[in-house]
């Protein structure tokens, strides 16, 4: 199918129709047999995450409750636990595309110029053409980059009994990329099903 027609399809539905799909999450966990299932824990700042901020707070929150879905009660704040969740995560950017800002404007026609006075031909309507002109200049947006890692460990002899990372990727400025978005679904796919299956990568929509 040509671009035209592509354009033109788009132009007649919604704009959810052309949306992009929500990005797949990649999961990676290791345990060790016999993981824990129920017990009290406390969801803590992993050590060298960069710093406990409003954001860190959303990705914590969201740790806490998938690990309640799974069997787990939160401990009581400052009280004691059967077990610490260490959480981190970090965000990072690259460019999707060449930045073409600088180019002139590039327009997309659909139906041709003016008839028989030298135009452009075919899709006229007595002699006059209409035409589309869609701008596809400009900056295009960052690919913005989400891990989320958790530990799970005892907190009697501090051994790590269940541990995983999870990633996903979406354009900058998207629902997908918002902080809290991706918190929700980033722990959803790496507590989810938890344990899991130690030492495989699976991809999660």
């Amino acid at each position: 199918m040509s671009k035209r027609l592509i354009l033109a399809a788009c132009l007649a539905l919604p704009l959810s129709a052309c949306a992009t799909a929500v990005p797949p999450v990649e999961v990676t966990r290791f345990h060790v047999n016999d993981p824990a299932r129920t017990g009290t824990v406390a969801v803590e700042e992993m050590p060298g995450n960069p710093d406990i901020s409003l954001e860190f707070r959303t990705y914590a929150a969201a740790v806490s409750q998938e690990l309640q879905r799974v069997g787990f009660t939160p401990a009581q704040a400052g009280g004691p636990s059967d077990y610490v969740a260490s959480v981190s995560f970090r965000r990072s950017f690259r460019p999707s595309g060449v930045d073409r800002s600088s180019d002139r404007p590039v327009s997309v026609e659909m139906g041709g110029g003016i008839g028989s006075g030298g135009g452009r031909r075919g899709g006229t309507f007595g002699g006059l053409g209409l035409g589309v002109g869609i701008n596809l200049s400009g900056k295009p947006k960052d690919i913005v980059t989400t891990e989320l890692h958790v530990q799970l460990r005892r907190r009697s002899d501090s051994a790590a009994v269940w541990e995983g990372r999870a990633s996903t990727q979406a354009r900058q400025g998207t629902p997908a990329a918002q902080p809290g978005i991706a918190a929700q679904k980033l722990a959803a796919a790496l507590i989810g099903g938890y344990p899991g299956e130690s030492g495989r990568t699976i991809k999660v929509k």
